[in-house]
């Protein structure tokens, strides 16, 4: 196993912790303490969608990879990378960090950047993955523009 499965591996062990200890604690909190808005849920389930998508993604271009389709390797990288992104943006949002606009900011170019390079291939999985991209876009956009103003950041230029 090389550094980048295993940091791979912990980065997804973190995530399931953290939404493991999150629904645990739903269970401690009263609502004013954990509940979010709805803007700020609908970003927080779309960042997670949108991470599992792109990790199936990254599996599905590894396999055109392994069958020697080279041209997979820069979509295989920018959903790896993206899944990242998107899984920070929801354990920020789902811990009410003051710095989720900035993740969320960062979540919404990562997957910008990638669903432009995934639309170039012609399949149902690579649509499908396109779709949750621009979809988890706008969804982090709408969620920071909400915020403007709030004390979570809500300045990101």
């Amino acid at each position: 196993m090389d550094r980048r499965e295993m940091l791979g591996m912990l980065g997804a062990g973190a995530l399931g912790l953290s939404a493991l200890s999150a629904s645990a604690s739903d269970e401690k909190c009263d609502a004013s303490c954990c509940e979010l808005d709805k803007v700020h849920e609908d970003c927080l389930k779309m960042c997670a969608k949108c991470a599992k998508v792109c990790d199936q993604t990254f599996h599905h271009c590894y396999m055109e990879l392994s069958q020697g389709k080279k041209e997979y390797a820069k979509a295989l990288h920018l959903a790896s990378d993206c899944a990242e992104f998107c899984g920070l943006s929801a354990c920020m949002i789902a811990k009410h960090s003051p710095l989720m606009a900035y993740s969320c900011t960062a979540c919404a170019e990562a997957c910008k950047a990638t669903a432009a390079e995934v639309e170039k291939f012609d399949s149902e999985v690579m649509k499908h993955a396109a779709k949750k991209l621009h979809d988890c876009e706008r969804s982090c956009r709408e969620m920071v523009a909400s915020m403007k103003g709030s004390d979570h950041g809500g300045s990101t230029s």
